[in-house]
């Protein structure tokens, strides 16, 4: 993590933590820094007018000033018990920690009878999931700011038949799925769109080539599933009462899969 991005997260992470406030022993150790650099960023947040406050003492550290915290969310038990189910099915390493951060702030916002409540109903729930391997967490931001800002990226990729290949490739979306994560983009090599198993891609740069003008990405295709769309999620006012969210494809419906990364 950069110092940029780390600076943002450090305000995300007090401003989830409320009233309580983190040390500075916390802070390094949530993100893998010394107890100095956090200080020095710390000071730099306030320079730049963030509103920090210290607590001194027993159990002291660092807040954020309340008119920078959560609003009340007036989460109910049940809706903090359905987001903290949702979000426990996936631990894909590009949302882990926006996750656990969306988590906190839900947390920090609620009563104490509603969360106890909330912990109570999650409590009776138990995922079963299938462990899958991580790609890298370096290689998968670089492939996740590609995909966001529309950058060409030379990639080396490990087949499943053991072949190296060095090629550039023009991203399109993130896949996640039960079996692993992966990234559809264009090959310049093949000339063609393809499918790459993430945790087989280990090493990722972006390139200044511009990407070719495509109108329109084709969604991505796999045989015998549903493909559902997470940002219809975040718009409600588009989606029928009863009916499931996000859904692209239905199984009787779904085309030949895109070939995979050959």
């Amino acid at each position: 993590m950069n110092r940029i991005d780390r600076l943002y997260a450090l305000v995300e992470e007090l401003r989830a933590a409320g009233r309580r406030g983190r040390t500075a022993r916390q802070l390094a150790a949530r993100f893998e820094v010394s107890v100095r650099t956090v200080e020095r960023d710390l000071s730099a947040l306030g320079q730049a007018g963030v509103p920090l406050a210290t607590k001194q003492g027993r159990g002291g550290g660092y807040t954020l000033d309340r008119s920078m915290s959560l609003p009340p969310l007036n989460f109910t038990p049940r809706e903090a018990a359905a987001v903290a189910v949702a979000l426990s099915r996936t631990e894909h390493v590009l949302f882990a920690n926006d996750a656990r951060s969306a988590l906190q702030k839900i947390v920090a916002a609620m009563p104490e009878s509603a969360l106890a409540e909330a912990r109570d109903t999650a409590d009776k729930v138990r995922l079963v999931v299938h462990k899958v391997p991580d790609p890298d967490a370096e290689v998968a931001e670089i492939i996740w700011r590609a995909v966001r800002d529309n950058q060409v990226l030379r990639i080396h990729y490990i087949d499943v038949g053991g072949v190296r290949t060095e090629r550039e490739v023009e991203p399109q979306y993130v896949v996640v799925g039960t079996n692993g994560s992966y990234l559809t983009a264009w090959c310049h090599l093949r000339g063609d769109d393809r499918v790459f198993r993430m945790d087989r891609i280990t090493a990722a740069e972006p390139t200044p080539r511009l990407p070719r003008l495509r109108p329109v990405v084709p969604e991505p295709i796999v045989d015998g599933h549903e493909i559902r769309l997470p940002a219809s999620v975040l718009r409600p006012e588009d989606s029928l009462p009863n009916s499931d969210i996000g859904l692209s494809r239905t199984t009787a419906t779904v085309g030949a899969a895109r070939r995979t990364g050959g």
